[in-house]
């Protein structure tokens, strides 16, 4: 059985709901596949670690 097999197999008994959040999640499997080279997150982490990395946010993020 192929792995598209498997996944529709899978999928059918799912009720719609849950169907509409593995297509959302594939769908973006696809895009981040597609848009690999930009990375926001890491873009911005440089600027965002000056705000971060203080000894205030460590207190603050000290107890979760």
């Amino acid at each position: 059985m192929s792995t598209q097999q498997l996944i529709e197999q899978e999928i059918i008994g799912l009720p719609e709901p849950l169907q509409r959040e593995v297509y959302d999640f594939a769908r973006f499997l696809r895009f981040r596949r597609e848009d690999e080279s930009f990375n926001g997150l890491l873009l911005s982490e440089t600027a965002l670690a000056k705000e971060w990395n203080t000894p205030e946010e460590d207190v603050a993020w000290a107890s979760l």
